[in-house]
C-alpha cells in the first residue's frame, strides 16, 4: 500500500465479541497502520449489551495490539468511515452466504461512498461462530469458553444468570 498511512474500520455490534472477530482483527492489523473497531449502535437490533459496555470488553482485548482502537458510533457505516478519514472497511467472511451479502454491501459502499471492502476469511474453527449463537447457546447454560475470550465469557454468564434468575 505504499508510504500513504492507512486507517480501516471493522465496523459490527460485536454483541458479544467472539473469538473468530478477535482473529479477524489480529490479522487485519497486520494489514493496516491503524485499524479500528467501530461497534454500531443499533436502534433495531434487541441487544443484550449496550454499546459502552461492548467497548468496554473490546478495550481489555485490544489493549496490547498496536495500532487498533475502538470506538462505537451510530449511522450508516460509510458515514462513520468518512468521519474517521478511513480508507478501508474491513469485514470477515464465514460462509458462502455471509459472501453473497458482504459483496453486496461493499458495491453499495463503494457506489455510494467510494470506499473499498476489504475481506477476511475467517479462520477454519471460527467459521460456524456468530454473535447469534453465542447468545442462543448463553441463554440456555451452553458452555461457549473455548468461542469466546474470557472476559466476555464472565460477562455472559452474569448476565444470563441474572435473565434466569429475574422473576418472569
Amino acid at each position: 500500500m505504499g508510504n500513504k498511512f492507512v486507517r480501516a474500520i471493522f465496523p459490527g455490534s460485536f454483541d458479544p465479541i467472539t473469538n473468530g472477530h478477535l482473529d479477524v482483527i489480529k490479522r487485519g492489523m497486520r494489514l493496516f497502520d491503524e485499524l479500528i473497531v467501530a461497534v454500531g449502535r443499533s436502534p433495531v437490533k434487541n441487544q443484550l449489551f449496550t454499546p459502552e459496555e461492548r467497548v468496554e470488553m473490546i478495550s481489555e482485548l485490544i489493549r496490547d495490539l498496536p495500532g487498533v482502537l475502538v470506538e462505537s458510533f451510530e449511522g450508516l457505516t460509510v458515514q462513520y468511515a468518512a468521519k474517521r478519514q478511513a480508507d478501508v472497511i474491513l469485514r470477515g467472511l464465514r460462509s458462502l452466504t455471509d459472501v453473497q451479502y458482504e459483496f453486496q454491501l461493499a458495491m453499495t459502499n463503494r457506489a455510494v461512498a467510494g470506499i473499498e471492502t476489504v475481506f477476511i476469511m475467517t479462520s477454519e474453527q471460527y467459521g460456524f461462530t456468530s454473535s447469534t449463537l453465542i447468545r442462543e447457546v448463553a441463554s440456555l447454560g451452553g458452555d461457549l469458553s473455548n468461542l469466546i475470550p474470557e472476559n466476555v465469557h464472565q460477562r455472559l454468564e452474569g448476565r444470563f444468570s441474572r435473565l434466569r434468575a429475574a422473576p418472569t
